[in-house]
């Protein structure tokens, strides 16, 4: 039986050091890391955040834009690092669906469960775009969400560090990295990992997110192998 995996990326990191937009030499790295997986015969989905375009609370920051709207202008952005990122897949060879929770017809399929894991079955990458469809929740939530509707064995959460801190490593140098804890510490601590939604639903679904640097060659498969050291897993 083919291993299942949901990776969670950042919209920040398609920007790569200009900080904004899509930087293409990001696209492939990773998905040439994504490729590796596929290789492996392991059933990969994806989620990508839509902050290196716009954030939708910081959108609606202001009061001038409504929460709502803002929140689905971020949902499109997702969209649109989905539409790159299927793309990436497919410069690589590897065959690549891009759904969304919002119909858009000309440019992506709808989500519908069964079809995704149908396309997983198939050896397809399935890209998750537009969040969960609705105001209000994050595309951590989102991921979390899309992991446990498809049956994926874990989420991998890939960002800039190589774990979770009790603070922020790059503002502290005596942050202390915690290689495991729990969903209840994680909830209780508000160390920031995912938002409280997405770590409670993981907790009821008894879904492992593990949260890995992207910039760490092979990490990828190798976790999926079982090497967890240069990781941290909240379970």
């Amino acid at each position: 039986m083919n291993k299942r995996v949901l990776v969670k990326f950042s919209g920040e990191a398609l920007a790569g050091d200009n900080g904004y937009g899509i930087d293409t030499k990001i696209l492939d790295y990773i998905s040439e890391e994504i490729k590796q997986l596929v290789d492996n015969n392991i059933e990969v989905g994806i989620v990508i955040g839509g902050g290196n375009i716009i954030r939708g609370v910081s959108a609606a920051a202001d009061g001038v834009i409504k929460r709502t709207s803002a929140d689905y202008m971020g949902m499109l952005a997702t969209v649109i690092n989905g539409v790159a990122m299927q793309e990436a897949l497919e410069h690589k060879g590897l065959n690549a669906r891009l759904q969304t929770a919002i119909k858009m017809e000309q440019i992506s399929e709808s989500f519908i469960q069964r079809r995704a894991i149908r396309h997983l079955e198939k050896a397809r990458v399935v890209i998750f775009s537009a969040g969960t469809g609705n105001p209000y929740f994050t595309t951590d939530t989102a991921a979390t969400l899309r992991a446990t509707e498809i049956g994926a064995s874990m989420l991998i959460k890939a960002t800039k560090v190589d774990g979770i801190y009790d603070k922020d490593p790059m503002k502290y140098k005596d942050a202390v990295k915690l290689d495991t804890l729990s969903y209840d510490r994680a909830l209780e601590s508000h160390i920031n990992v995912m938002d409280d939604t997405a770590i409670a639903l993981a907790k009821d679904n008894n879904l492992p997110i593990i949260v890995a640097n992207m910039n760490e060659k092979g990490n990828l498969l190798n976790i999926i192998n079982g090497d967890y050291s240069k990781c941290s897993i909240v379970k």
